[in-house]
């Protein structure tokens, strides 16, 4: 293939290259034009192509001074494109951060010269990098650093013991320092013998108040001592949009539901500036690891904000930076468009303006939370039909629909305002909904917004739609309303088969996690890995998203502790190869707004690539997770580089 035309550089003489051109083409044209006149139709096209084709490579000839010659140039690859067409090349060109041509190897030689830097891919997969859509990045990184449950399926007892040995390897914050434990996998303790209590947490030899936070970020166990500090008894009223919950006496049993478990979160003293500086620090190795380029903090602040901006100062940023801001529940329902105009002022004291080929921070995105999560124990999804509760027996069990149906944090009432609110205020909207209800009421509040406000370049995403109504599938495309899905969700473990198979009842787990279904209603899917609710595993991910299942050579995946987690999780269809490539990339640059910067290898578009050790197109299904990224390159910049691609970022 020729490749795409080559941009002038305005640093070069472009006049001298236009006479020169002018020249070539009046005398290529007549040498040709008699001959062209007189052939057949078909043959007269080839001929004119030829001619399209020579300008071309006049043009990069004409350009292959070293002014105009490429920094870095990628040859002998599968050059995954993601463009229009998924189109494949062979070469890429880069300049000044930029991409300055995509094609075949012989064409991209007119762009080297003695200073650039040629990468031979030997047949390597080259793609645009990951775009991470929704992560809590400085949560990431921070997890990495506390008492780490490594979202490992463990007892009562193994629970007990583990946090016992960070107790014993931290002795010297006795007796006041909180320990926070963190990555705990609460639905494989729940399934192995039951919810632990804050007894369990009071017997351990230690006076300090510790608070475990569950893997997904909903759930935290406290001890005695953290409810004191916090102020919280038996008597104390929940919190809008959280719980605490009682045992049948009516005492705390330790265990508080979101919004209840931030509240005493609250209590525990602020990390330092440069606690978070290096938290954010830690989170970028992860990502550029990764491959990921890009990322949004799904509710983040000016916490997020300063730490990202230091590490830029430092010239340490190794991914595009978004933040969405978070917002609070109390402030939302007390007043939508005034929390709205808030979050909007925090944005925009944060946004560092017009993106560039360097890394930089942006933010024009508000986030909420609509409902809390689908799976069992929590049950805090908003549901239309009620969640299932055994009448039966442990050992003769009966699931019928009982009383509980997930919490809705606002009605229509609220929800309406409030995107109006946003939209008005030129902020996107990023909401939290899990359950079938909670996507519904946000589709409609989103629909009287684009009645509303017709004309409005308005961008929602709804992040996670675990749980959608068959009915609902069709009105996202319509709504122009983005999907943003963590496809490692939609495969057996601990926190989707079990209990929580039993709750949701046969219908709406037969449709759980239906990103194939939205796909396939013409639904524009994006990807957020929701890091760190998981270990943040992109292959892992995008091998759920082809094949509905996990991988048991992975000790990522669940698939890998129990046979019982092998095979797929339901009949929901899949996504392709290419739909779930394009949710990663093309897609969440869409969420973001930086489709015509990034997300595709395309002329004039950032420099932001990666190298894959396998051909993730050509490889087994099974084999997909077994993946590793080799090159991440940001801007034209390389920012992580291992095995024999190493020497090239060494070079830079």
């Amino acid at each position: 293939m020729a490749g795409e035309p080559i941009a002038s550089d305005p640093n070069h003489s472009t006049a001298e290259c236009s006479n020169e051109l002018s020249v070539y083409n009046h005398q290529l044209r007549t040498k040709m034009m008699p001959h062209i006149n007189s052939i057949h139709l078909q043959k007269r096209a080839l001929l004119a192509s030829a001619v399209t084709l020579g300008t071309s490579l006049f043009l990069i000839a004409c350009n292959s001074d070293s002014k105009n010659a490429a920094d870095i140039v990628f040859k002998n690859g599968y050059v995954y494109t993601v463009n229009a067409k998924d189109s494949v090349a062979q070469s890429v060109a880069v300049r000044d951060g930029k991409i300055l041509y995509v094609g075949s190897n012989d064409s991209v030689d007119g762009l080297i010269d003695k200073h650039t830097e040629v990468i031979d891919l030997a047949g390597k997969m080259l793609m645009p990098g990951f775009i991470d859509a929704h992560l809590h990045a400085l949560a990431g990184g921070r997890a990495q650093l506390q008492c780490d449950l490594a979202y490992a399926p463990l007892s009562q007892a193994e629970l007990r013991d583990t946090i016992q040995s960070c107790l014993d390897a931290s002795a010297s914050k006795e007796p006041d320092g909180w320990l926070e434990v963190v990555n705990w996998d609460r639905y494989s303790t729940a399934a192995k013998d039951g919810d632990p209590t804050k007894s369990l947490l009071d017997a351990l030899e230690t006076k300090r108040p510790i608070v475990i936070t569950a893997s997904d970020f909903h759930s935290v166990l406290a001890n005695s001592r953290a409810l004191a500090i916090a102020g919280i008894t038996a008597e104390t009223a929940d919190p809008a949009g959280g719980a605490f919950a009682h045992d049948e006496n009516g005492e705390l049993t330790g265990i508080a539901e979101d919004n209840a478990g931030f509240l005493i979160k609250t209590f525990i003293p602020a990390d330092s500036d440069a606690d978070q500086v290096q938290q954010a620090s830690t989170a970028l190795e992860t990502l550029r690891n990764q491959g990921v380029t890009t990322f949004m903090d799904a509710a983040a602040g000016e916490a997020q904000g300063k730490a990202f901006k230091t590490l830029r100062e430092q010239g340490k940023l190794t991914a595009r930076t978004f933040l969405a801001i978070g917002t609070s529940t109390e402030e939302v329902t007390a007043d939508p468009a005034k929390a709205m105009a808030a979050a909007a002022l925090v944005a925009k004291s944060l946004d560092e303006g017009e993106p560039t080929p360097t890394p930089g921070i942006n933010s024009r995105m508000i986030k909420i939370f609509l409902d809390g999560v689908i799976n069992a124990p929590a049950d805090t999804g908003a549901m239309l039909t009620p969640y299932y509760t055994n009448t039966g027996t442990d050992s003769l069990a009966h699931w019928e629909p009982g009383t509980n149906h997930g919490s809705l944090y606002y009605p229509a009432e609220v929800l309406k305002p409030l995107t109006l609110a946003a939209a008005d205020l030129n902020m996107d909207l990023h909401i939290h909904a899990t359950g079938e209800r909670s996507v519904r009421e946000m589709l409609n509040a989103i629909a009287y917004e684009r009645e509303q406000r017709p004309k409005l370049d308005f961008r929602p995403s709804i992040a996670h739609d675990e749980s959608v109504t068959i009915e609902d599938y069709a009105r996202f495309a319509p709504l122009d309303v983005t999907a943003t899905m963590s496809f490692q969700w939609g495969v057996r473990a601990p926190y989707s088969i079990g209990d929580t198979e039993n709750h949701l009842g046969p219908d709406r787990f037969s449709r759980m996690e239906p990103s194939g279904s939205l796909a396939n209603a013409g639904a524009r899917v994006a990807y957020g890995s929701d890091w760190p609710i998981d270990p943040h595993d992109i292959f892992l991910a995008l091998k759920a998203g082809v094949t509905r299942s996990g991988d048991n050579t992975n000790p990522n995946s669940a698939a890998f502790l129990s046979a019982e987690y092998e095979g797929k999780l339901n009949a929901e269809p899949a996504l392709t190869r290419a739909q779930s490539l394009r949710a990663i990339t093309m897609n969440s640059a869409y969420q973001l707004r930086m489709e015509d910067k990034i997300g595709s290898i395309e002329h004039g578009k950032y420099a932001d690539l990666i190298v894959l050790e396998k051909n993730f197109m050509t490889e087994p299904e099974e084999a997909l997770a077994r993946n590793r990224v080799l090159l991440t390159m940001v801007g034209g910049k390389i920012v992580m580089a291992n095995d024999e691609l190493a020497k090239y970022q060494e070079a830079q």
